[in-house]
């Protein structure tokens, strides 16, 4: 099986990075902790049927509910302040949503009123005034990059039209069960999926929106029917901006005191800029050597290896995303990298 691009780019990365390094001493400490917690208390895709937004039961409907959230699962830090009262927020059902659960909430929201949300007949034609209304917010602050988000969602509702019969489903089952195949015919039919850049004199790719949609898809449907991937190894970490502030806690990931500064500083970061790559693609080049780590030290486990969950890079990444939610304000003093882009 050929080596995923995302993979082969944060690799190339890793060894050309002048302001982001890898501390291996890190990844070994973090492995052993994580891998001994998973032996006490299994961190698999159930996670994900758990949250009360996500859909409790897989069905062909679920993929486009799926498709059409991870469609716009990009820049949701907020100007005003992760602890601001005035950040982006969506009381749906009595709760208050901030982030992408905002976004989640918004979908749900939605469907309850009746649009049918999830439909690429309807997104793709809906006005703006109708799209607008759907991602309004219960503070002053409204979602970022409204624009950006309408006009992916115009075009990739028209993609699926065309291409698709109008639904995603189409899409996956195309892929005959190959994620690197889903992968592969997911960037070459909607650019809006396409996250690459140049780095040091060559392309490289992240597709960050393109894994986590086969990701929650697997997790979904817990890894059979629509959701079975024989090769969802293949999948890396979603390289974006809360999991490296995570890495960075836990040590994995060394900035230079020059990158340290300029993020102190809430200055942002261009997408597509050297700083900004590094960040990234190392995060996902930290999140391989963990989890080879915690294979090895599966191997030696004493514990039946049929007991153990699945170790791959999508729970760990589901679990560092997690754990950044969790712990926000142990890791307030971490900065964050501040990127305006509909990548991530």
């Amino acid at each position: 099986m050929p080596l995923n691009p995302v993979l082969e780019s944060a690799h190339f990365i890793a060894e050309h990075s002048k302001d982001v390094s890898i501390d291996m001493n890190a990844v070994e400490k973090v492995a052993t902790m994580l891998f001994r917690q998973m032996e006490k208390t299994p961190y698999t895709t159930q996670v994900w049927r758990q949250h009360p937004l996500n859909p409790s039961h897989p069905t062909e409907a679920t993929i486009d509910w799926i498709f059409v959230v991870d469609l716009l699962n990009f820049s949701f830090w907020s100007d005003a302040g992760e602890f601001s009262p005035d950040r982006y927020t969506v009381v749906y059902n009595g709760q208050s949503y901030t982030g992408y659960w905002a976004l989640c909430a918004c979908i749900n929201r939605a469907i309850d009123e009746g649009l049918p949300m999830t439909q690429a007949s309807f997104y793709a034609n809906a006005t703006d005034e109708q799209l607008s209304a759907i991602f309004r917010s219960d503070t002053s602050e409204q979602i970022p990059l409204l624009a950006e988000r309408i006009r992916l969602l115009r075009e990739a509702g028209q993609v699926l039209i065309k291409q698709y019969n109008g639904s995603f489903v189409h899409c996956v089952k195309a892929a005959r069960k190959q994620a690197a195949h889903l992968l592969d015919l997911i960037v070459r039919s909607f650019a809006v999926f396409r996250d690459e850049c140049q780095f040091a004199g060559r392309p490289v790719q992240f597709y960050k929106r393109a894994q986590i949609l086969i990701a929650d898809i697997w997790a979904c449907f817990d890894g059979e029917g629509l959701g079975e991937f024989v090769d969802i190894d293949h999948v890396t970490m979603f390289a974006d901006y809360r999991v490296p502030q995570s890495l960075a806690y836990l040590g994995l990931l060394q900035y230079s005191a020059d990158l340290h500064a300029h993020l102190e500083a809430d200055r942002p970061l261009d997408y597509g800029s050297r700083l900004e790559v590094e960040i990234r693609g190392n995060s996902i080049w930290a999140v391989e050597q963990l989890r080879q780590c915690m294979l090895v030290a599966r191997s030696q486990s004493a514990s039946s290896s049929s007991s153990l969950p699945p170790i791959n890079a999508i729970l760990l990444d589901f679990y560092l995303w997690d754990f950044a939610k969790d712990n926000a304000q142990a890791l307030c003093n971490v900065p964050v990298h501040r990127t305006r882009s509909i990548f991530y």
